[in-house]
């Protein structure tokens, strides 16, 4: 193809087309040029019937990790062989937490400190939230694979470095302890009574992390919005993957989660999108968070079932029953995507996971559809887990598959190279897919960037678009 033609069809791609959501797509090859893979999208719309309405669209903004802990690498590689080394300690834990053998720690009464896989942190997106009265201004992450809502508060007597000022309870004229014979201590995983009758919760992480402390009734902050009778950990011992937050913010489908407890106000709704990464780092736009139902389930998604792990109830997990590469249906073993009755296995949407993990058979037949159709372009040397790379700082435009996601209900995600390739150093872009260590997928947060994510945990639905970012 001529490079002036490639060029206006890049141009066509990038603007419109990012993403094609819907129950058929057509796209199965992307022209893009790499120079131009930061650029942002403009809104797309799916054929889907409504679900819901839209009105007004108050959100947090999203904060991504090194713009809170100030990070700064003397290169690209190095930035991502950091991400990498997170994600790796992210996958393995919710490989380790939602496998049936799974067992939760318990170490109340326990002062011996446990040691962090990852002294560097893994949450990735970050949101600013008022924390009592008058309001503390805090960094929580957010994780949409935990319900328990904590932040680091004093005294304490065991905590990583935060970017805020610790949050003193003593300041705050609507902090109110909960006592431990109370409903909501009882609806904790792990609660205990205090020496004064006080709930206190504890959070282990799998990979050695945790939080311990007492649980309280505060008000927070939300987008401007005072929430009052919130139920939050008050951490006084925190160790491991949580450097730069002060806490943790659980968006998660158990009761404890923020969407659990706000309930009818926030009709068992939220909607996020993750923008994009790329572009010059830390300062980018990250994306929003939007709560509420009128607020956040949009007109024109495609809806997908969620599925529910009884083993694992907090976690949101979609049917999928296939994949694509261009064209081409791989030919998987049917099943290979299914959540078994004990628990294992099946496909969990996470957003503190940055490259989707498929298991080794998917994934195999992923990278070599994918190889296959790029056909001769240069390959570079693998990135950490990251095998499949290639050198485009000589190319103006390639030619790159789509891969496509077919989940149970016949609707289909398609994605393009945005959402495929991360780059890892001038020129240098690999496929952004990994080798599960065990039976279970998860869909990262780069296949997920630019496109407009909605949770409908009230009715059992996750839909994509139509919006981007």
């Amino acid at each position: 193809m001529h490079a002036a033609a490639a060029t206006k069809l890049l141009l066509v791609f990038v603007f419109t087309s990012m993403v094609i959501i819907s129950h058929a797509s057509s796209l199965r090859f992307h022209y893009i040029n790499h120079h131009n893979l930061t650029t942002k999208a403009s809104t797309t719309s799916s054929s889907s019937s409504a679900h819901g309405s839209r009105d007004r669209r108050p959100s947090f903004a999203l904060v991504r990790r090194d713009a809170v802990t100030g990070a700064t690498y003397p290169s690209r590689r190095h930035a991502v062989l950091d991400l990498v080394a997170r994600d790796n300690v992210r996958a393995e834990y919710l490989a380790s937490r939602l496998s049936p053998k799974y067992q939760p720690t318990d170490f109340f009464g326990s002062e011996s400190k446990v040691v962090s896989g990852l002294d560097e942190g893994s949450g990735e997106y970050f949101v600013r939230v008022g924390i009592g009265s008058p309001p503390t201004e805090q960094y929580l992450v957010v994780d949409s694979g935990s319900d328990v809502i904590w932040v680091q508060c004093k005294p304490c007597l065991e905590c990583y470095a935060q970017a805020d000022p610790l949050f003193d309870p003593a300041t705050s004229e609507t902090f109110s302890g909960v006592s431990c014979g109370s409903a909501i201590c009882r609806t904790l995983r792990t609660s205990g009574c205090g020496d004064s009758g006080g709930c206190k919760y504890e959070v282990s992480y799998g990979d050695g992390s945790y939080t311990k402390g007492a649980l309280a009734l505060e008000t927070l902050t939300l987008g401007g919005t005072a929430v009052e009778g919130v139920a939050i950990g008050c951490g006084h011992r925190n160790r491991g993957l949580f450097v730069g937050a002060a806490g943790l913010l659980g968006l998660g489908w158990g009761p404890m989660s923020l969407v659990g407890q706000l309930g009818g106000a926030a009709g068992g709704a939220f909607s996020y999108c993750l923008a994009s990464r790329g572009g010059s780092g830390a300062d980018d736009d990250a994306g929003s968070l939007v709560l509420g139902r009128s607020e956040a389930v949009p007109e024109g998604a495609v809806w997908v079932p969620l599925v529910r792990n009884p083993q694992a109830p907090s976690f949101y997990y979609v049917g999928v029953s296939g994949i694509g590469v261009g064209d081409e249906r791989l030919p998987l073993q049917d099943g290979l995507f299914q959540l078994t009755e004990d628990g294992a296995g099946g496909v969990v949407m996470d957003t503190g996971t940055t490259v989707t993990r498929l298991p080794q058979e998917a994934y195999a037949a992923l990278r070599d559809a994918f190889v296959g159709a790029v056909g001769a372009l240069p390959r570079a040397l693998g990135v950490s887990l990251l095998d499949t790379c290639y050198d485009l700082s000589g190319y103006t435009s390639v030619r790159v598959p789509t891969v496509s996601f077919y989940f149970d209900g016949a609707a289909t995600l398609t994605l393009t190279a945005r959402n495929l390739l991360l780059e890892v150093d001038g020129g240098i872009y690999c496929l952004a897919f990994a080798p599960s260590s065990s039976g279970l997928s998860i869909l990262g947060n780069i296949q997920q960037g630019g496109i407009q994510i909605t949770v409908d945990s009230a009715n059992g639905y996750i839909g994509f678009g139509p919006a981007t970012c």
